[in-house]
């Protein structure tokens, strides 16, 4: 992956680099400070937004890793997987925070609710799942 400022610069500012497989899905978190890239190598890599410098990898999940999505407030993101779970982590101390089971195959689409607290799923099985706190 580059990171661009492409009206500026005819250089990348910096290539992500770290996966072992396709990456399915890269994202900046709502305050810009973090980008998160997901990927079938079953991990999530975190990159400083501004530098694109490697901050680390959040590793849980024990099959690819489809789609994440930040909360609103820039310090939660979940994450869905073909493992049929969905996984919150906390991005200040960039741990795993909480598991979220109960789909019957994999998990296609995820997303916060804007006031974030709800997290929406959904996934191969036909199933659409609310979460709430």
């Amino acid at each position: 992956m580059f990171l661009w400022e492409p009206v500026t610069k005819k250089q990348p500012i910096a290539r992500l680099t770290g996966h072992q497989q396709l990456v399915n899905q890269v994202m900046f978190s709502p305050d810009t400070r973090i980008i998160a890239s997901a990927s079938f190598d079953k991990s999530i890599k975190l990159w400083d937004g501004r530098t694109g410098k490697f901050l680390t990898s959040l590793r849980g999940h024990v099959q690819s890793v489809y789609q994440i999505s930040f909360s609103s407030d820039s310090r939660l993101l979940v994450s869905g997987s073909a493992d049929s779970t969905l996984k919150i982590w906390d991005i200040r101390i960039k741990k795993f925070l909480l598991d979220l089971p109960g789909h019957g195959a994999d998990v296609f689409a995820v997303d916060w609710s804007p006031d974030g607290e709800r997290v929406v799923s959904g996934g191969k099985d036909c199933v659409l799942k609310l979460w709430r706190q």
